[in-house]
């Protein structure tokens, strides 16, 4: 499926589902006293502090020739994509999984045999396994495509038991920039996918909610988590040499799914109930798995390929800087948690 109507389906089914669980709930909602007209005001002050802020992100990695330090290619990157990914994983750990284990226990859910197991625990770690075996099932598929389109290409071909022998005009090694591109294909689909699934259902919060003293902290914490969490998809749309179009795309879809989902909650707030027992269960379980999937992002896909990276290995002040970067993101993004 191509990536474009990934993400739009999944954007879609997650509104229409989250809008949708409207039910009664077991115990009293709770009641936010707050200036509506004071809320909204705010709201309108995240849409567009959230959208310029992943505009600016995702486009940074692109804008090589007005920032040289930030372009892909050179040592600087390294380190602001650690701190990217730092933002990333503490959003998973952080940020994400709490809540969905806040919405999977709720009192609201007493009765519904919710309680009975960790559940986000589970949803978090089947979201992983998922998300590895449809990245090791893609590149295996993409690698097959590859060498099947060199064989087809080529000519004095013989094959024995899925065994090739002969000579091939052309090469029939795939080139290791190649394989590098495909991988990051693959991990900047993966990873807007888990963007989206959370960024849904953190927008349609933000939007419902009736208190100005909880969308305030929201409004800075989101922004500073938007603009780094597009650092680090804008870098790999980069570096997986996607079409402009396709990556034009892609880059819209991330920057409006926030604002979008605030949007939807705006117009959903006077008969949304986030403390219906459907809302807990279908948030608490679609952020469950977005938590799993980005902390798997972050230490797979993001982290591990530039640590083992010879590039550098074999600089001592990169490894240092990008080892304080990786901690310093992580660390101002928990810092967040208190606030937001």
């Amino acid at each position: 499926m191509e990536l474009q109507k990934l993400v739009c389906a999944t954007f879609l089914l997650s509104t229409l589902v989250i809008t949708n669980v409207v039910a009664d709930c077991t115990c009293e909602p709770q009641q936010i006293p707050g200036d509506k007209n004071k809320a909204l005001h705010y709201k309108l002050i995240a849409i567009a502090s959230i959208l310029t802020a992943g505009v600016i992100g995702v486009s940074l990695p692109f804008a090589g020739k007005i920032i040289p330090a930030l372009h892909p290619d050179k040592d600087g990157f390294f380190v602001v994509k650690t701190f990217a990914a730092g933002v990333i994983l503490a959003t998973g750990f952080i940020h994400i999984l709490p809540q969905a284990f806040k919405r999977l226990t709720s009192p609201c859910l007493e009765g519904y045999g919710w309680w009975d197991f960790p559940l986000t625990g589970l949803v978090a770690m089947v979201a992983t396994i998922a998300t590895l075996l449809f990245e090791t099932s893609s590149a295996a598929y993409q690698d097959r495509a590859a060498v099947t389109k060199v064989v087809g290409d080529g000519e004095d071909q013989e094959m024995e038991v899925g065994i090739m022998h002969g000579h091939v005009h052309g090469s029939m090694m795939l080139e290791t920039d190649d394989a590098e591109v495909r991988r990051y294909r693959i991990v900047s689909q993966v990873l807007e996918l888990g963007i989206v699934i959370h960024s849904v259902i953190i927008g349609l919060s933000l939007g419902a909610s009736k208190s100005p003293k909880t969308i305030k902290p929201l409004i800075a914490a989101l922004s500073f988590h938007q603009m780094f969490e597009g650092l680090g998809l804008g870098g790999n749309i980069f570096q997986a040499k996607i079409k402009s179009v396709t990556t034009m795309v892609m880059g819209a879809c991330f920057a409006l799914m926030t604002p979008s989902g605030i949007v939807v909650g705006i117009l959903v707030s006077n008969t949304y109930d986030e403390n219906s027992s459907k809302a807990l269960i279908v948030e608490g379980v679609l952020d469950a798995a977005a938590a799993g999937i980005l902390i798997y992002m972050a230490l797979v896909d993001l982290l591990s390929p530039d640590f083992k990276n010879p590039r550098m290995q074999n600089n001592k002040i990169l490894l240092l800087a990008s080892n304080v970067s990786l901690f310093l993101g992580a660390g101002l993004m928990s810092l967040l948690a208190i606030w937001a």
